[in-house]
Formats: structure tokens, C-alpha cells, sequence
């Protein structure tokens, strides 16, 4: 895999999930700053971690110009990522995830950043007719999270076409390993399910459980980013990240149950939330093709591990 060796690298939102785990594979042959406003992200989750962290909003223009002085790369990863938040408060979604992402885009162009590979979301599919998620596929979001992300896609590709900014965007379906905070009130499932087995609590599923997801494991999605800052032919576009794999949430949920050694039956159903996709499969063909983007880690050894990563 290509790899970034000596160069100064911003990664906005470096101390959530996805953020840090893309710090830590970076941080030992790079020059390595962090913005977060540590509204989600932690500052532990940087521990061991030879990095500048910046404590600010991708809104405060001052701080994202700072922070952009002499940067080859940026892994833009701030945002409000929930979709029921979004669906809660659109104006506040709208705000950094839209506002914040072309403040990072114009502060990138002047400071003439070699690329800027931004975070997108399978959630701008939305219910789309087609099984399979390709990139060409019309979107049809359904949630104001949805919204924000297609607009932050655009924007790159417009800041690409317009000021040769080069840019390529992420969609990255439903990511899983350490460091994802099972506590929050919108955590993603797999962390959920994995705290809830530990504690010898039911697992809570939300509608009747059949919805599929194509669930990624977070060193796939580091994998990706290198791959999609140090490519310099496939400016503004737009790349699937999963695994191409479906699961239902019914058999994630007794997976967890098997991996930890609980017996089947420790399952609850609530009420559908609003927002939520059916389905979600992805064809990441386009990225194996362009980026040489291949998911290395299935979905039973991505549990243990992050299982074994949890408190």
C-alpha cells in the first residue's frame, strides 16, 4: 500500500472514531495536527500520540487558517455524524457539516493543499431502488445528515473544477472498530450490541431487524484515505469504502451474541427510527479499480477485535 512519509498532515475531527485511527497510522513519519472541538471526540483517544491538537470548531475561520500553513494533506473528518440528531436539530448538521466543510475547503485552496479527502457518507443513497450502491446511482437522501454530505461531495468537486483544488470524497458505509464510543445516545450499532453483551443486557434493535448494512472495518477506512490522498489522477470523485458484504442487523446482533458466548434469544425490538435506510450494500469496484482499495478484514475478525479494544 502507498504510503505518506514526511509530510505535515491535518486531519479535522482527528480525535473521534475514525480520526484518531487515521492519526495513529500516521503520526509516527509525519508532522501531524488535529482539529477538534472535542464536542464527540476525546483527547484520550490521542494518548500515546505524537500530534498538535488545535481545540476549535472547522467554523472558527482564524484557527482552520492557522492550522492549514504549510499542510500537504487534509482528512477532513469533522461533523455532526449522526443521522437522528440531524433529524433533531437540521440547522445545527447544516452548520458544520456544510458551513464548516467549505470553510476547510476555501482555507485548503488558499493554502494550496495538495489534497483534501473529505468524509462522506453512505447516506446519501438514501432508499434508492437498486440493491447495490454504486457511485453513479442518483441520490436520494432521506435525512437532513444525508443532505449536509452530498453538499460537502459537491463542494469538492466544485472546489476540484473551479480553483483545481485536488479533492475526492468518501462514502463510507457503516464503519466499526476501536475507539467508537458505545455511551452516545446516536452510537453506531456494532458498539452498542458489543457493551450491551458485555453487560449481559438485551440488544436493542431498532425495527424488525431485516434492514442490511455493509459494515467496514476502521483499518480498511485508514487504508482508503492513504490510498485516496497520495492518488493524483481521480481528482473530485467520489469512492464507495465497505466491505461488500450484507448483513442484516438480526445476524450482526446473534454474531455478538456467539463471539462473546451468549446464548440467541438476548434481542428486544423498539420502534423504526426516522431517518434510517433499508438497505445499504456497496459495489466498491470503482475503488479496487482507481485506488487499489481492497478491504482486508471480514466482519467476524473486525468483532473479536473490537470486542477485545472495549472495556
Amino acid at each position: 500500500m502507498r504510503a505518506i512519509k514526511n509530510k505535515r498532515v491535518l486531519i479535522t475531527g482527528g480525535a473521534g472514531f475514525i480520526g484518531s485511527n487515521i492519526v495513529q497510522a500516521l503520526h509516527e513519519n509525519n508532522e501531524v495536527l488535529v482539529l477538534d472541538d472535542l464536542t464527540t471526540g476525546k483527547r484520550n483517544n490521542l494518548d500515546g500520540m505524537d500530534v498538535e491538537l488545535i481545540a476549535s470548531s472547522i467554523r472558527d475561520a482564524d484557527k482552520v487558517r492557522g492550522a492549514m500553513e504549510g499542510v500537504d494533506y487534509v482528512f477532513h473528518h469533522a461533523a455532526i455524524a449522526s443521522v437522528p440528531r440531524s433529524v433533531d436539530d437540521p440547522v445545527s448538521s447544516n452548520q458544520v457539516n456544510v458551513c464548516g466543510t467549505l470553510r476547510v475547503l476555501m482555507e485548503a485552496r488558499d493554502a494550496k493543499v495538495r489534497k483534501v479527502v473529505f468524509a462522506s457518507s453512505s447516506a446519501v443513497y438514501g432508499d434508492a431502488p437498486s440493491e447495490i450502491k454504486r457511485e453513479d446511482d442518483l441520490p436520494s437522501p432521506i435525512s437532513p445528515y444525508a443532505v449536509t454530505k452530498m453538499t460537502g461531495e459537491m463542494y469538492c468537486r466544485n472546489f476540484w473544477l473551479n480553483y483545481r483544488l485536488p479533492t475526492c470524497s468518501l462514502r463510507y458505509f457503516n464503519v466499526y472498530g476501536p475507539r467508537q464510543d458505545p455511551a452516545s445516545d446516536y452510537a453506531a450499532v456494532i458498539p452498542r450490541f458489543i457493551s450491551a453483551a458485555k453487560a449481559g443486557r438485551a440488544l436493542t434493535v431498532f425495527g424488525d431487524g431485516e434492514q442490511t448494512r455493509d459494515f467496514v472495518y476502521v483499518k480498511d477506512v485508514v487504508q482508503a484515505n492513504i490510498l485516496a490522498a497520495t492518488d493524483q489522477e481521480h481528482n473530485g470523485e467520489v469512492f464507495n469504502v465497505a466491505n461488500q458484504e450484507k448483513v442484516t442487523v438480526n445476524q450482526l446482533a446473534s454474531l455478538v451474541l456467539k463471539s462473546l458466548g451468549r446464548e440467541e434469544g438476548g434481542i428486544v425490538h423498539l420502534e423504526e427510527r426516522k431517518g434510517d435506510v433499508k438497505h445499504s450494500l456497496a459495489d466498491i469496484r470503482k475503488a479496487r479499480r482507481m485506488l487499489g482499495y481492497v478491504p482486508r478484514i471480514g466482519l467476524e475478525e473486525g468483532l473479536s477485535l473490537t470486542a477485545a479494544s472495549m472495556n
